[in-house]
């Protein structure tokens, strides 16, 4: 792909609802090197709605059809992730690069066989990691990178799912199914670990995890009905990096009153601190606070470089960063976006938290 407009496709597209219009469309529109294309939705009413509202020269009522269209080069996947197999396969085999929502599949099998159908087709692909994008993320990485903490001792994660807790709407009903591959320990919390190991640009050698339960009904706000919490609210994990640092980390589900999301990185000359008022970076509102040598722990401002996007309000903003990675990648030959070979290392690392059961297991 030259430096034309990249022509986007995008698979799951509502009007006024969903992860697509609130997150991919608003990421997309103030970016140059882009033009959204066409879109799809299983309903052609939808479709055309959605069309006529953001601009979309062309509409879908299947996925076949979008993705059979020659004038598409990036096909985007955002719809829950049971379909992602099925809809990314029709697009790998259509020749086209693909954008997919994490996670990549429903388990740890599913993504090796997409990361491998894009291989064997030589084709780009990219995995919506956006919390790697997100600015105090990223300036956290530089400022380790840099040597602000020194060696890099430990780090330790609290975080909440937001939902998973006494209540749930019906539109997550889905994630209390473990089939599904979309619970707290899927979603949140695996975000939130790689946004973490790539800020300290390391991997688990080895980890242990217990997930289970504190609550074991959740009331649905529609009705009333106390379903049966199947999947787990609780999630604690320990582990040894490859660099020797040590990572423990403790999801629960809902919202705390107290701390809701805190990363606290440790090191031989300071000390990072990453926080927000809620429990998943991508909704915004992350400081970075720190401390090195004799300095007492005071905010860090985060540099403008890092906000490349600030028009774009969030959850938008880290997937706009995202994108423009993405961009440079398929323009200018560069490698700066997650591929499906990233997510296939964070399928394995939740597949062995979900297996360990307090046993460490080897990565």
């Amino acid at each position: 792909m030259n430096a034309t407009p990249i022509r986007v496709g995008i698979i799951g597209v509502h009007p006024d609802q969903g992860w697509a219009s609130a997150a991919h469309i608003p990421a997309l529109q103030p970016l140059s090197q882009y033009r959204i294309q066409a879109i799809s939705h299983h309903d052609a009413d939808v479709a055309k709605a959605a069309a006529e509202k953001f601009g979309a020269p062309a509409y879908f009522d299947s996925s076949d059809a979008l993705v059979a269209q020659p004038d598409v080069d990036l096909v985007v996947v955002s719809v829950k992730v049971p379909r992602h197999r099925d809809l990314i396969t029709q697009a790998l085999e259509a020749g086209k690069a693909v954008f997919s929502e994490w996670p990549l599949g429903v388990n740890l099998t599913e993504a090796q066989t997409l990361r491998d159908l894009a291989k064997g087709k030589g084709l780009a692909t990219s995995i919506g990691l956006q919390t790697r994008a997100a600015p105090a993320f990223a300036h956290a990485r530089d400022l380790i990178r840099d040597g602000y903490v020194g060696e890099v001792l430990s780090a330790t994660m609290i975080g909440s799912g937001i939902i998973w807790g006494d209540a749930m709407s019906e539109g997550y009903a889905y994630t209390l199914d473990g089939a599904n591959g979309a619970a707290m320990v899927n979603v949140p919390f695996a975000h939130s670990i790689d946004g973490l190991l790539h800020a300290l640009d390391a991997r688990f050698e080895s980890v242990s995890g217990l997930l289970g339960n504190a609550r074991h009904t959740i009331r649905m706000v529609e009705t009333g009905t106390e379903r049966p919490l199947s999947v787990a609210d609780q999630i604690q994990v320990a582990g040894r990096l490859t660099n020797g640092a040590v990572v423990t980390a403790h999801f629960r589900g809902g919202l705390s009153r107290g701390t809701n999301f805190h990363v606290e990185i440790n090191g031989s000359q300071g000390d990072l601190i990453l926080a927000s008022p809620v429990g998943y970076v991508g909704i915004g509102g992350t400081r970075v606070m720190g401390a090195r040598l004799a300095e007492t722990l005071h905010e860090l401002e985060i540099p403008d470089a890092y906000n490349l996007y600030p028009q774009v309000a969030m959850p938008a903003q880290n997937i706009a960063i995202s994108y423009a990675r993405l961009a440079s990648d398929l323009q200018q030959g560069t490698h700066l976006s997650p591929t499906f070979a990233d997510a296939v290392e964070l399928h394995r690392l939740i597949s062995a938290i979900e297996r360990s059961e307090g046993v460490p297991q080897r990565l």
